[in-house]
């Protein structure tokens, strides 16, 4: 919007929550030992989804949930790991790449709490008949 001389007024700008998760679920999945994102229950429904081919429902956020106050954002990261990763490290790396990633769209970050869901086991090999 601009005025009668020409320049422009300041309105307000906001970020949607999906908008921020998104961008932290793209962020975390970058973190090598991170393998999936989400709980329990969301991996077993995205399992189900994908199986009914809807692949991609619910995968973009899945696992992240941000809380969003103005220009101010908190995060949660639900992670899975992989086996033999170290879990303070893939922490700090998530931390660190999510608030990276955020404030880049100029944003300021107060927290991003990771919470280690699970880590994926080496599947065996099923024997041949």
């Amino acid at each position: 919007m601009t005025d009668d001389a020409g320049t422009a007024r300041a309105g307000v700008n906001s970020v949607e929550r999906e908008v921020v998760e998104k961008i932290s679920a793209s962020a975390a999945r970058e973190v090598p030992g991170v393998v999936d994102l989400g709980g329990d229950v969301a991996r077993f429904f995205n399992k189900v989804l994908d199986a009914v081919g809807l692949d991609e429902v619910g995968d973009a956020t899945r696992g992240v949930q941000a809380h969003v106050k103005g220009a101010s954002v908190e995060i949660d990261v639900v992670v899975v790991m992989a086996t033999g990763s170290i879990v303070a490290d893939v922490a700090r790396a998530v931390q660190a790449k999510v608030t990276e990633a955020v404030t880049a769209y100029g944003l300021t970050v107060t927290g991003v709490n990771v919470k280690v869901d699970d880590i994926e086991m080496p599947q065996e090999a099923t024997p041949s008949l």
